[in-house]
């Protein structure tokens, strides 16, 4: 089975108000879902100050992060089959009570070695959830505007659920890293079980060819949506971009001890991004929609790889916070449309294959992108982002539409 053609096209301003405010309810209860779930995600953010502050080097703890990255990845995949497999609903339970589980266990684990399994078995449990939650938007909706609408709502939710996350998670870590990690677990199981108890999954389209054309399908399972030419063209774009945005995790913060300033600065600047997204995301997204997809790609991207390039030719506070506010533009333009860039190419009965795909191809990124960039960086600042600059232009070259491809029509309202 072929992938459905694309809807490129991008709508009107209005008919994105109209879009978010004709947004079924199942996609503000998964958005509030996902934000109860983000403010207790503290393990990620935490981890590293958790196992120094338990004597272990800094060496270690980079260890246990990058087994906890390449684990997002399985479980992204895994995720991806499972929610094609036995549904949405079930997905993110089988994710949400073992992560809550795993993440229980964390203060009380010992020896390093167990904690290191037990920590990359959650980043692989952590991660299952995310195919199936992008699953029910596209589930719930149909037309070009209400994808946009759908994910700029969820990404507004997981901001808001980052942010008051990062401020609980502080004053927890403060106080005691055992209520930090079991606060994590209770967000993770209350998430849970509200989606085993509200959440009803949607009824999925049947094969043309019926209970066999169905079972075909799924034994062809990744490599049939690997054959999909525009998706691997997507999967390679969204690689590189989140390889280029993960340095104002790397890059910036190297950059900012370099020239002399201070870790509340980086601080400051990282919160510079927060606020502005928080605020205008959701504004910002309703005016590129009424652009062609694929060209707000190409132009976010290149916002990004530019504004972190130019970084490393700012020394004060204001010249950086410039940067900062360049990136986080090209930040909110892309986000919520790669995903509903993503929904208008995906078969229907494939929704957790391509999601599973994407999500493993942005772990990648991430995850890659600081071993390539500390490395570099260690050889000379220059490399790191003279290759930026360059991966921003590939990133968007690759997020433009292919020589001869024109934009499908407009879906009718509904």
């Amino acid at each position: 089975m072929s992938a459905a053609p694309p809807d490129r096209t991008g709508v009107d301003g209005p008919r994105f108000r109209d879009a978010l405010r004709s947004l079924p309810p199942r996609v503000w209860f998964i958005s509030l879902g996902i934000m109860v779930n983000r403010v207790g995600n503290f393990l990620p953010v935490f981890i590293v100050l958790y196992l120094t502050g338990r004597g272990y080097s800094a060496g270690a703890a980079g260890f246990v992060l990058g087994v906890s990255g390449l684990a997002n990845v399985l479980g992204n995949a895994v995720g991806g089959y499972l929610t094609d497999r036995i549904g949405r609903r079930w997905t993110i339970v089988v994710s949400a009570v073992p992560t809550a589980g795993l993440t229980a266990m964390v203060p009380y684990v010992e020896p390093f070695p167990v904690l290191v399994a037990v920590v990359g078995l959650i980043g692989v449990t952590s991660q299952i959830y995310r195919p199936a939650a992008a699953a029910v938007l596209l589930d719930s909706v149909s037309t070009s505007q209400q994808r946009l609408a759908a994910f700029g709502v969820f990404r507004f939710a997981m901001n808001i659920g980052a942010a008051l996350g990062g401020v609980i998670g502080g004053v927890l870590a403060s106080t005691s890293y055992v209520e930090l990690f079991l606060g994590n677990a209770a967000a993770c199981l209350l998430f849970g079980v509200v989606v085993a108890v509200l959440l009803r999954d949607a009824p999925q389209p049947r094969s043309d060819q019926g209970d066999a054309g169905e079972q075909a399908d799924q034994a062809v399972g990744y490599r049939q949506a690997l054959s999909d030419r525009m998706l691997v063209r997507f999967l390679v774009m969204t690689l590189v971009a989140e390889f280029v945005y993960i340095q104002c995790t790397v890059g910036l913060p190297l950059h900012v001890n370099d020239v002399g300033l201070s870790a509340r600065d980086f601080g400051l600047l990282i919160g510079l991004n927060g606020l502005v997204v928080l605020v205008l995301e959701l504004p910002i997204t309703g005016v590129v929609s009424r652009f062609r997809l694929e060209y707000v790609l190409a132009v976010g991207n290149l916002l990004i790889g530019a504004g972190l390039a130019l970084t490393g030719l700012m020394t004060d506070m204001v010249l950086l916070a410039a940067t900062v506010l360049i990136w986080t533009l090209g930040e909110m333009m892309s986000s919520s449309v790669a995903n509903a860039y993503l929904g208008g190419l995906t078969p229907p009965r494939m929704v957790g294959r391509y999601q599973g795909l994407y999500f493993a191809a942005y772990t990648t990124g991430t995850g890659i992108g600081p071993l390539v960039g500390g490395a570099l960086y260690a050889i000379g600042p220059w490399l790191l982002w003279t290759l930026v600059a360059a991966a921003g232009v590939l990133a968007a070259q690759l997020s433009l539409p292919r020589r001869g491809s024109t934009p499908a029509a407009h879906e009718p309202d509904s």
